[in-house]
């Protein structure tokens, strides 16, 4: 069983959320219903259930709110992005706001491995772009190396 602390551990779970957050883009299920889909799933053994479940409660309560963060910092409609894009980027922005734990430029490359492994082939380009925006937003004081 993967150490719930362990940064592997941590990693599978956001591979995870990605994929019940690209579920949830695609086909408006809810909370409930991904619970239910992604606890019964082989993967879920081996992740960080425990961020897992905080993050997948956290970000489908407060799409809304996220979405505006997100908006505030792209250059281009969400409707436009790719799902996968959009999903790294509600994990990533709420890492960054609600995470003060994750070292931002764990939070930016954390997204850039999710997209460069599930998302198109410039996608971490962008999610970088944004991310590295709103760091500069949500971040203030660790970027300016005051943790």
């Amino acid at each position: 069983m993967a150490k719930a602390g362990s940064t592997g551990a941590r990693s599978r779970a956001r591979a995870l959320l990605l994929q019940a957050l690209y579920q949830k883009l695609l086909t408006g299920h809810d909370l409930l219903e991904l619970q239910k889909q992604f606890h019964g799933r082989p993967e879920y053994a081996r992740v960080d259930r425990e961020y897992f479940d905080a993050l997948l409660e956290s970000i489908c309560a407060n799409v809304g709110q996220l979405e505006e963060h997100i908006g505030a910092h792209a250059d281009r409609p969400l409707e436009q992005l790719d799902p996968v894009e959009r999903g790294v980027l509600l994990i990533g922005i709420y890492e960054l706001a609600e995470r003060p734990d994750i070292p931002y430029r764990v939070v930016i490359n954390e997204a850039v491995d999710l997209v460069k492994r599930f998302g198109s082939v410039d996608g971490h380009k962008y999610v970088n772009a944004v991310l590295d925006r709103a760091a500069q937003d949500l971040r203030k004081d660790e970027q300016r190396g005051k943790s």
